[in-house]
C-alpha cells in the first residue's frame, strides 16, 4: 500500500506492507532516534509526534500516518536544543537510550503546558522508562530549564 505523509517537514511517499509498524517505517527513513525498546508500548523509547501529539510508534501502523504529519527528534532539534543541555547537566542522560522519547514527550508537554508543575511533569512523562536514573535528574533538568526561561536560578 502507498502512504504519503509529512515527515519532519518533508513530503514522503512510500510503499509499505499493511502490517508495517510506524517505528519500522521511520527507522527505514533514517530516523534512528526512534528506538525499539520493549515492543509492548510500555517504555516510551519509540515516542514520536503524530499531528503534534505524542504516540508510541511501536503500536501504530505506518498506514495510520497516511496524510498526516510525523515528527521525530531529528525534526525537533531546534526546539529540543533549548532544554536538553539542562537535562544533561543533571546527569540524566547516562546511557542515552531513553532520551529521544523523553525529549519528544517534553516538547509535547511544553507545547501543551508551557509552565507545568513538577507533578504535571511527572504525570506527563510517566510512560517513559529509564533504566539508568531515578527520573529525578530529568525532572531537575526540565525544572532548571523552566526556571531559566523565567529568569530564575538555572
Amino acid at each position: 500500500m502507498e502512504i504519503n505523509l509529512n515527515l519532519n517537514g518533508r513530503a514522503v511517499s512510500a510503499s509499505v506492507r499493511p502490517d508495517t509498524l510506524l517505528l519500522d517505517f521511520l527507522r527505514d527513513q533514517g530516523c534512528y532516534s526512534v528506538k525499539r525498546g520493549c515492543e509492548t508500548s510500555n517504555c516510551g523509547a519509540c515516542t514520536v509526534l503524530l499531528d503534534g501529539r505524542p504516540v508510541l510508534s511501536c503500536s501504530v501502523l505506518a498506514a495510520r500516518a497516511d496524510g498526516r504529519t510525523v515528527q521525530t527528534l531529528e525534526g525537533l532539534q531546534r526546539e529540543a536544543e533549548a532544554f536538553v543541555t539542562y537535562i544533561a547537566d543533571q546527569g540524566a542522560e547516562q546511557c542515552g537510550f531513553c532520551n529521544p522519547g523523553f525529549v519528544v514527550n517534553t516538547i509535547a508537554l511544553l507545547r501543551e503546558n508551557p509552565d507545568p508543575t513538577d507533578q504535571e511533569i511527572r504525570t506527563f512523562l510517566a510512560g517513559n522508562l529509564c533504566r539508568c536514573s531515578g527520573y529525578e535528574g530529568q525532572l531537575r533538568g526540565i525544572r532548571a530549564y523552566l526556571d531559566s526561561r523565567k529568569g530564575g536560578k538555572a
